[in-house]
């Protein structure tokens, strides 16, 4: 989901570092988007985080938006018998503690820029239950660190909002066509599963001074599913 917003971005004017465990896949993102740089971070080691953010900072003059998209593990276990400490703790290390890390190191540059944003990206595995026990929470707790951040920004200006997505198209999809098939017939109402597009220009509006006035807020970009409180075994029979 992360690369369609940084082309978004990009195409509105902004300069965008990208960061993500992997570099590689970093430089494969900023590759051909004008005035993005690719930068490693690991949002599990505040040294790293705090970097990345100094990095943009001297690179760009400011930071007006974070975008906070890293995801801990999502291969999870049917019962919760099964689930480990370890597997629970990097869910919540990286998805949850990683954001905050994010958030602690920008908001002092957001304050300075008049016109800062964060931006969560999160689930609707935040709103409902669609399996996944560490990952579920984690994006629970994670619309929770937004509201209260929010709270706290207010009084210097900076904006923190969430966006929930349902299934996006996206490479963890790859030779799944037919689940995907099933999922837009049978439980989305609007007919599909997203496109990280969609994702992004809900980034770019809650980014944008169009957005002047909302904070706090969860954007649902689910095509429908949380408005029917349904589930995704959910079938035609």
């Amino acid at each position: 989901i992360g690369a369609a917003p940084v082309r978004r971005l990009a195409a509105e004017g902004a300069r965008v570092l990208v960061a993500d465990v992997d570099e590689d896949a970093a430089r494969e993102t900023a590759r051909g988007v004008d005035g993005a740089v690719a930068w490693r971070c690991d949002v599990a080691e505040d040294a790293s985080v705090r970097a990345a953010v100094a990095h943009a900072v001297e690179s760009f003059g400011g930071l007006d938006v974070l975008v906070s998209n890293a995801l801990g593990p999502t291969a999870d276990v049917p019962e919760v018998s099964g689930l480990t400490d370890e597997l629970w703790q990097r869910a919540l290390d990286v998805t949850l503690t990683g954001a905050l890390r994010c958030a602690r190191a920008a908001l002092p540059h957001l304050a300075a820029s008049g016109r800062g944003a964060i931006v969560h990206i999160g689930s609707v595995n935040a709103d409902q239950s669609f399996g996944g026990h560490a990952y579920s929470a984690a994006k629970a707790a994670l619309a929770s660190l937004t509201r209260t951040l929010a709270d706290e920004a207010a009084a210097d200006g900076v904006r923190v909002d969430q966006i929930n997505p349902g299934t996006v198209r996206t490479r963890a999809w790859a030779g799944r066509e037919e689940r995907l098939r099933e999922l837009a017939e049978h439980v989305y109402p609007l007919g599909r599963v997203g496109e990280p597009e969609d994702v992004a220009n809900a980034v770019a509006f809650l980014a944008s001074a169009d957005a002047a006035w909302i904070t706090g807020a969860t954007l649902r970009v689910d095509g429908g599913i949380t408005a029917v409180n349904t589930s995704f075994n959910r079938t035609a029979g």
